[in-house]
Order: C-alpha cells, then sequence, then structure tokens
C-alpha cells in the first residue's frame, strides 16, 4: 500500500486561502479503473483510492503512515511567488 503526502493547494478560483495549511494524505491506485458493461462508468474494485485523511502537520501524516506500514511520498510544497504591482503599472 503506497500513499502520497501533500500540503492543499490554493483553490484557484477563489483568492481566499482558507485550508492551505492542511496536509492530506491520499492512497495510490492499486488497480486501473474499468469501464463498467451497464452504465459505461469509470469505476474500480479499489475503495482505498476514495479515502483521503487529512493532518495539521507534515510531521503527524507521516508518524500515521509509519504507524499503519503505509510506504508513503512526501510531496514538497512548492515555495509561493507573490507579484506585487500597483494598480498604476496596468497603464505603463
Amino acid at each position: 500500500m503506497s500513499a502520497s503526502i501533500y500540503q492543499r493547494p490554493k483553490n484557484a478560483m477563489q483568492s481566499g486561502k482558507a485550508l492551505i495549511d492542511q496536509w492530506v494524505l491520499e492512497f495510490a491506485a492499486a488497480e486501473a479503473k474499468k469501464p463498467d458493461p451497464l452504465m459505461g462508468w469509470a469505476g474500480s474494485g479499489d475503495t482505498q483510492q476514495q479515502v483521503t485523511l487529512k493532518f495539521p502537520t507534515k510531521e503527524e501524516a507521516m508518524a500515521y503512515a509509519e504507524r499503519y506500514g503505509i510506504e508513503a511520498v512526501v510531496h514538497a510544497t512548492p515555495p509561493r511567488r507573490l507579484k506585487i504591482q500597483a494598480y498604476a503599472d496596468n497603464f505603463r
């Protein structure tokens, strides 16, 4: 069982930064999805894909993975780059 640990990204549709301090543990897919013969929807028998665990810190997420023997890969959070400009810069 493998998983990835990452920090939630900022929602691209909103300017707010709510919930970006949470760390998420998501399990990797154990089997490929296949189309349902009746409806045509994609699905699989792997229910671990549906599980998303949230933690307040990276250390707690790593400790959970170690406690339950989950091979976890931690993805580093990219640094935020702020483009500071004034309204007057639009008219240069």
